[in-house]
């Protein structure tokens, strides 16, 4: 891989273009002899900084949007660029590679890894990236301490509660100093008080972090503490008035 094409925009080039971009992008599938159109030609900015709520009816496409914007799924029409960097056309190793330096995830459920500790679910995918353990390891603390588990590190994911668990997860999202988090339903598996909770860290988190983030969610309350919201209706995105301002 070319590693100019890979970095790009990932880390130093943060200023210069917004973290996410699609472009006329459609997805569509084929059922039973019929074309099934999620959603068509949908075109989204996300600037740097900015924390977005994507919300929408079960079955809208929200999840497919945000696999798309993450590259985990090509769309069948559009571009989608990452802090300036077109990726329609790379090969997948580049595109893995963009997706390890520059978006973090975070899903429903956790999917941690269960042999192992809170610790190591986060630095295991530095490690991957060539990070040299003692900076894992010391980023992995810096994440977790901020998250209220500096006592919980060596425990396994069976250890510990749901919202503690959820909190590993955006830990290990945060990782690797990505500049786009997006996240699916982050709390939905958590009671309202614990999803309250995790929320506030989660914001605080990217506020601190200066990233611009992409959040699925069915919660108004927490949409509504966003800069925007955008809702995914009938295969078409609708922006809101913006939402309270964050400091």
């Amino acid at each position: 891989m070319n590693d100019s094409t890979g970095n790009k925009g990932l880390k130093g080039g943060r200023a210069l273009a917004p973290a996410l971009e699609l472009r006329g992008i459609s997805r569509t599938y084929r059922q039973g002899g019929k074309e099934l159109v999620v959603f068509r030609e949908l075109d989204f900015t996300l600037p740097v900084g900015s924390i977005t709520a994507l919300v929408g009816p079960s079955g809208a496409g929200k999840s497919s949007l945000l696999h798309i914007a993450g590259l985990l799924e090509k769309p069948t029409e559009g571009e989608v660029v990452i802090a300036g960097v077109a990726c329609g056309g790379l090969d997948d190793i580049t595109r893995t590679r963009i997706r390890r330096l520059g978006i973090g995830f975070v899903y429903q459920f956790h999917h941690l890894l269960p042999e192992f500790t809170a610790e190591e679910n986060v630095i295991i995918p530095q490690l991957i990236t060539g990070k040299p353990r003692k900076a894992a390891r010391e980023r992995a603390h810096m994440l977790l301490e901020k998250l209220g588990l500096k006592e919980r590190l060596g425990h396994l994911p069976s250890e510990l509660s749901g919202g503690e668990q959820q909190r590993v997860a955006i830990a290990r999202a945060l990782a690797n100093q990505p500049m786009l988090l997006l996240a699916d339903e982050p709390t939905g598996n958590l009671d309202p008080d614990t999803a309250a909770r995790v929320h506030e860290m989660l914001l605080d988190l990217i506020r601190a972090e200066g990233l611009a983030a992409l959040i699925a969610t069915h919660n108004m309350e927490l949409a509504a503490l966003l800069h925007r919201v955008v809702h995914l209706r009938h295969g078409k995105l609708v922006e809101d008035a913006p939402g309270v301002a964050l400091p």
